[in-house]
């Protein structure tokens, strides 16, 4: 059973993206708002530039130090560059049963780890401080899913330490409905539910009952759909939705859906090998010169 959890730790990956609809006025923080450093640093993630995106969230809160999602950017940063490094993003690793069921081989890099510690402490210590001033504040919650959803994969995918992994899932859910509650326009939280759903909803009966008491339930095509709204509403963390939408949808056999995802994301990022390989894969063609080693 814990070698099958590993698959949860995609559940809250990345969760705390943001919605494109018109925020209230009251709120912003860089949650909600268009914030073109931050921009520009996910880009460079999406990319897989991931030193040149991490020195432009160093530099934003450096200039921020009250705001938990400039160390929350960070921590990300080093997170994605070694799930790049072990290809866990990809349809090798997602289509594959005991890859998909057990995480990596081998251990995480431990310089990339130690800065996604850091990072992951300073976001905590901020968004509590700001919690103390406003029990309900959403750029608070907003960092605090993400940090519990990024502990979440790096304990399942990485340390495949499973038990610490579902505490993290867990904390990340209840996070994610105070968001939602205070912010229903972040969407981009879905990213989190729904991939949660669509996983719990892929275990066998007996995997699904012994969550099902826990307190974690699954649908694979109610999770698909909440992840659709990630897709269509997401500002910074929409590509992972779009990534990960295509291989549930590859996992389904919707050969169409994963087609026109991994397109449109070989298509805005076209200096992403990662983007690039996975829609040859997806279209049955050889991956690009440049990906093979």
């Amino acid at each position: 059973m814990g070698g099958r959890l590993v698959i949860l730790a995609f559940a809250l990956l990345l969760v705390p993206a943001i919605s494109r609809s018109e925020e209230p006025a009251a709120v912003a923080g860089a949650a909600f708002t268009d914030v073109p450093e931050l921009t520009a640093g996910f880009r460079l993630l999406y990319e897989q530039r991931f030193p040149e995106g991490r020195e432009k969230f160093s530099a934003w809160a450096s200039q921020n130090p009250d705001d938990p999602f400039g160390y929350a950017a960070q921590a990300a940063s080093y997170l994605f560059e070694e799930f790049y490094r072990q290809n866990v993003l990809t349809s090798d690793f997602f289509l594959n049963e005991k890859k998909f069921l057990h995480g990596i081989a081998g251990k995480p890099d431990p310089a990339l780890m130690k800065g996604f510690e850091d990072a992951i402490a300073q976001t905590r210590m901020l968004a509590a401080k700001r919690i103390t001033s406003n029990p309900k504040d959403p750029e608070a919650y907003f960092a605090l899913t993400l940090a519990a959803g990024m502990e979440s994969d790096a304990d399942m995918i990485l340390k495949k330490q499973h038990l610490e992994a579902l505490k993290r899932l867990k904390e990340g859910n209840e996070h994610a409905k105070v968001l939602l509650a205070e912010r229903p326009d972040a969407l981009d939280a879905y990213v989190a539910i729904g991939t949660a759903n669509y996983i719990v909803g892929s275990l066998t009966v007996g995997a699904r009952m012994m969550l099902w008491f826990g307190g974690i339930h699954g649908d694979k095509k109610l999770g698909m759909a909440q992840v659709a709204k990630t897709v269509e509403n997401g500002r910074y963390l929409k590509p992972f939705a779009q990534i990960m939408l295509a291989l549930a949808a590859r996992r389904e056999k919707q050969n169409e859906l994963a087609q026109k995802l991994l397109r449109d994301l070989s298509e805005e990022f076209p200096a992403s090998p990662l983007f690039a390989a996975e829609y040859a894969k997806a279209m049955g063609r050889p991956i690009p010169a440049q990906m093979r080693p």
